[in-house]
């Protein structure tokens, strides 16, 4: 069964990915299975076509993002899906993770188109940029001419066609990750559908989703849980998902059976088991999980998904937001001992927990999520893009005096290149949320948003955080009554509102954001001050060894070019990370008490959220600055203290 007709446009944004309608909005077939308790009180996001970033760092970033998306050859990513429906290729294909070569240690062909097609569908949907629609519906058409010639509805672009994935049904040993990388295939054609509308998208999906069906069905319990071992991506919740958008409920039974109950059982039950799991495999699943309970009576599942991301952000997250090393969870009182290594904070992992962070922040909306995601945003994916290149991150590495590495244009294909075609073109998808009564303004990013149910636009001006205040100004055609909701960050004691140049005196409600509910006019316009204060943060459970932070902003101690070069930085395999640039550098001390540093330390004048240490650092004092803006300098974030 297709999509129902009835679903429109904006419910369709609701439903995938981006939060929640009521069950009347759902097809039939699926209806029974979605609980409605909970809907009246979630948020519900706006599409991205409906909200403009302007003029500031997001934008910039969404322009080189925009410039590699077009750089990149269609019919190279398709290469080998064309070579295993038995036909044949229009280009060689691109080499790294794409390609059979010794350095790649990981079998996921064909995952880089999955995130092309997400990031152009986004891309297209966040500037109105036609050309981007016509490389998603150039790739769709591709790959229903693939599934048309295999017959079956499989699109796999492995070098031993579908064998990886017949391997893992069958309970033989398989190479790879082949339900990884089929999650990217699938998600990429649910955002071609959702995001862009692209003719064939959703047929597609079905076919892949069917075959799936097919595949996996004669498989016991046992057996799937045993493949679920293996790293499988986000399956769980693009299945959810093309349930609603077919009006097939198989498939919602289909991603409960796709969870992986060695992980859901004990942290729904309230356990920390992720000692030494890989930590980009586990993160997906309660993405996953989160989605299975908003759709259908299943608490158990988001027990699991909220104590998880409780213990990740509260106990097993750098300053950054970042979270792991060599991709793996460690015990959380071996902090200390991971801050020397050059392959901390995978970019993927801050990527999938911002995309949890905004699941269970639509369920409950709290300002507690909101300032993660802020603090994620800022300091792990708009600090993982080259601001010449454009090029991103794997590893965000705490060693001090190291510096960041950026994948190569067409050499590398790292699944965070992949997820990094991604970040920079959603920004606008967690800056501003609504309900029946009120639009919430969630973060202070340079933007317009069209709210079309009330007929209203919203434009927010502002340089943070360069500068510690926002505008928002209301164009309406007529007197328009509803809330605004604005944030109030944890970070900010002293926030203050003015209502056309009248305080207002609202407190924060419960769930940390300041109310202003009035009669909207055109011209109205409400300024936001959000004076931010420098603080230390320890590194978690070691209080002599810290962090500099102002606001959301992590600063970094700035500690030279020594061997810096562009070309130095560009690395093809990525898990060389730590062996090159290792000059000897020299990382001072602090001295004096934790609890009083900020006193020894003073803004340099004329340049923004940039410091300095005062008669603190030894042998020498130190400059900091934001970490988003150290692209190619060696830095640390931690800092040892000592009292003499």
């Amino acid at each position: 069964m297709l999509h129902n007709p009835t679903l429109s446009r904006r419910e369709m944004l609701a439903l995938v990915g981006l939060g929640a309608v009521g069950a009347a909005a759902l097809p039939r077939a699926v209806a029974a299975a979605v609980t409605t308790d909970r809907t009246p009180s979630r948020l519900k996001p706006f599409g991205l076509a409906d909200v403009r970033l302007l003029d500031g760092p997001f934008l910039d970033a969404q322009t080189r993002d925009a410039r590699y998306l077009l750089s990149l050859e269609p019919d190279r990513l398709l290469h080998n899906f064309r070579v295993n429906a038995g036909l044949a290729p229009k280009a060689p294909v691109y080499a790294g993770w794409e390609s059979e070569e010794p350095w790649v240690n990981i079998r996921c062909h064909g995952h880089t188109l999955g995130h092309y097609l997400s990031a152009v569908a986004m891309m297209y949907a966040a500037t109105g940029d036609a050309v981007f629609a016509e490389r998603a519906a150039y790739a769709v058409a591709e790959l229903r001419a693939c599934q048309q010639a295999r017959g079956d509805g499989l699109l796999c672009a492995f070098p031993d066609g579908s064998r990886p994935l017949d391997d893992a049904i069958a309970g033989r040993p398989f190479p790879g990750v082949p339900w990884y990388t089929t999650h990217k295939i699938l998600a990429g054609l649910r955002d071609a559908h959702v995001h862009a509308e692209t003719p064939g998208a959703l047929a597609a999906l079905v076919d892949l989703t069917e075959w799936t069906w097919n595949a996996t069905r004669g498989m016991t319990d046992d057996a799937m849980q045993h493949m679920l071992d293996r790293e499988h991506g986000g399956m769980t919740e693009v299945l959810a998902d093309v349930s609603l958008l077919a009006g097939e409920p198989r498939y919602l039974e289909l991603a409960r059976r796709f969870a992986h109950r060695r992980v859901l059982q004990p942290l729904a039950e309230g356990g920390d088991v992720l000692d030494g799991l890989h930590a980009n495999t586990q993160i997906p699943k309660f993405v996953g999980y989160e989605r299975v309970h908003e759709l259908a009576d299943a608490p158990e599942y988001g027990a699991a998904a909220r104590f998880f991301w409780t213990t990740v952000t509260a106990h097993r997250s750098f300053v950054t937001g970042g979270t792991s090393d060599h991709e793996h969870f460690f015990p959380v009182g071996e902090f200390a001992g991971r801050l020397g290594s050059a392959k901390t904070m995978e970019t993927c992992c801050t990527h999938n927990m911002l995309r949890l962070t905004r699941a269970l922040f639509m369920a409950e909306p709290n300002a507690s999520y909101a300032d993660y995601y802020e603090r994620a945003l800022y300091n792990g994916i708009l600090a993982s893009q080259d601001p010449d290149s454009g090029m991103m991150t794997y590893f965000q590495a705490t060693r001090p005096g190291y510096v960041r590495l950026y994948h190569t244009p067409i050499e590398s294909f790292w699944c965070c290149t992949g997820s990094g075609m991604e970040n920079h073109a959603k920004y606008g998808d967690s800056i501003y949320f609504e309900d029946d009564e009120a639009l919430w303004i969630n973060l202070f990013i340079a933007s317009t948003v069209t709210w079309r149910a009330r007929g209203l636009t919203l434009t927010q001006t502002t340089r943070f955080p360069d500068a510690d205040t926002t505008q928002l100004a209301i164009d309406a055609p007529h007197a328009t009554p509803a809330t605004l909701r604005v944030r109030r960050p944890a970070w900010c004691e002293g926030m203050t509102v003015a209502v056309n140049g009248q305080r207002w005196d609202a407190a924060p409600d419960a769930a940390g954001y300041v109310p202003i509910r009035r009669a909207w006019r055109a011209g109205d316009v409400v300024e936001v001050r959000l004076p931010m204060e420098l603080l230390v943060e320890p590194l978690p459970g070691v209080p002599d060894i810290v962090a500099f932070v102002y606001g959301p902003i992590v600063l970094a101690g700035r500690l030279g070019t020594e061997g810096v070069t562009p070309e130095a930085q560009i690395i093809k395999n990525e898990r060389e990370s730590g062996t090159m640039l290792n000059a000897a550098i020299e990382v001072p001390v602090l001295v004096g008490d934790p609890g009083d540093l900020v006193r020894h330390v003073r803004p340099v004048p004329g340049a923004p959220l940039t410091f300095e240490t005062v008669g603190l650092g030894h042998p020498r004092d130190v400059q900091l600055a934001p970490f988003f803006r150290l692209a190619h300098e060696r830095y640390t974030l931690y800092w040892s203290v000592a009292t003499t």
